[in-house]
């Protein structure tokens, strides 16, 4: 009998867009813009593996019965879980950008980096999770994607504290739109007309709910489309390194967990230059909020948070299937959204909330369209 949990193969899914604030940057393409198999042993459990044959006695009867049991509430249970750590990882990453008025974002992501980091190793050495031997020929063609990501959190980082939850939300819809042409240009992918009618409709949304802004911030619409642009860019990059950084793996493959572990731990050194470089080291130091317990708790909790994105989106996707996972993943923009304006006390106008609920719609509808 097998003891390795498997993820079965995703085929040509495409998951439309990063959760907001994600620290890690991996879980939103856990089907990347190719075709793609995930079937590395990522966590190791009492799991019949496929092919394994299993006979029951009838006294077996309320161990199958519980078997079936587990079923069941599999997809309820990864589901809410994949939902909760999203939605409060987002929550709680702008409690401390705005509420806190934390003002160094390179430092933020550097301890959740290492927050992930640490915890990844440890599940390594301790067989928990399977993760890729690093080497020197690896970790040089994963630089580019690296340098990628990490312009893509700073940016999150910032967008996020000056404009609100939902604005960014549905200004993140502009990234499927660069992705989309970057894949045209690059790959020459095409999409279907449901696909690009969704796609107007996110621009029409993006550009009515920009106008309709009431806090409307110039610094954050430059950050959230500086940031769409490199999240788009790190997907496509991503497409393109996979397939040569699989070459340099004792395995032949690349698993979630060594891509996790790969970007979290190279961005270390980049983003310590990057904090002494804009002196972010001295605000630290000095700053007041660095000094209450509470801040660290909140800190520290969204990069666990952001961690178990990727390992509560892998469950989900195992124990569904790419339809249900992207489909869940835009209608759970609207709770993150909806909380974000009554938690935070948003100022809205009507058209303010048609439009962003037009863009919500839109993003749905674009989800349905990737799945025909």
């Amino acid at each position: 009998m097998s003891s390795d949990f498997k993820l079965e193969g995703v085929k040509d899914h495409e998951i439309e867009d990063p959760e907001v604030g994600s620290p890690n940057g991996i879980h939103n393409i856990l089907a990347e813009r190719r075709t793609m198999t995930l079937s590395d042993r990522l966590f190791r459990g009492n799991r019949a593996g496929h092919g394994d044959t299993i006979s029951f006695s009838p006294s077996d009867g309320n161990e199958k019965h519980g078997h079936g049991s587990a079923k069941k509430s599999g997809p309820l249970l990864s589901g809410t879980a994949y939902c909760i750590s999203s939605c409060s990882m987002i929550l709680l990453n702008k409690v401390v950008l705005s509420s806190y008025n934390f003002n160094a974002g390179v430092s933020l992501m550097f301890y959740q980096n290492l927050i992930s980091t640490v915890i990844v190793v440890f599940l390594g050495f301790s067989g928990v999770v399977t993760v890729e031997k690093l080497n020197w020929k690896l970790i040089k063609v994963w630089i580019p994607v690296n340098v990628i990501f990490i312009g893509m959190l700073v940016s999150g980082m910032y967008s996020l504290k000056y404009v609100n939850i939902a604005m960014v939300t549905i200004l993140k819809n502009v990234t499927n739109i660069l992705t989309a042409l970057g894949e045209l240009y690059m790959f020459r992918k095409h999409q279907n007309q449901k696909v690009w009618t969704a796609m107007f409709m996110m621009i029409i949304s993006a550009i009515s709910s920009g106008i309709t802004d009431i806090s409307f911030d110039t610094v954050g619409y430059a950050w959230q489309f500086s940031n769409c642009i490199l999240t788009a860019s790190y997907s496509l990059t991503l497409r393109r390194v996979m397939d040569e950084a699989k070459k340099y793996t004792r395995s032949g493959s690349l698993n979630e967990v060594s891509m996790v572990l790969l970007n979290n731990l190279l961005s270390l050194p980049f983003a310590a230059f990057l904090i002494i470089l804009f002196d972010e080291w001295e605000y630290v130091i000095n700053a007041d909020v660095v000094k209450l317990p509470v801040f660290w708790v909140v800190a520290t909790a969204s990069g666990l948070l952001g961690l178990s994105i990727s390992f509560t989106s892998m469950w989900f996707l195992h124990q569904t299937g790419p339809t249900t996972y992207s489909l869940v993943g835009s209608l759970n923009k609207i709770p993150i959204s909806i909380a974000g304006l009554v938690l935070f006390r948003v100022p809205l106008s009507l058209p303010n909330i048609f439009s962003i609920l037009f863009g919500l719609f839109a993003g749905i509808f674009f989800a349905r369209a990737k799945m025909t």
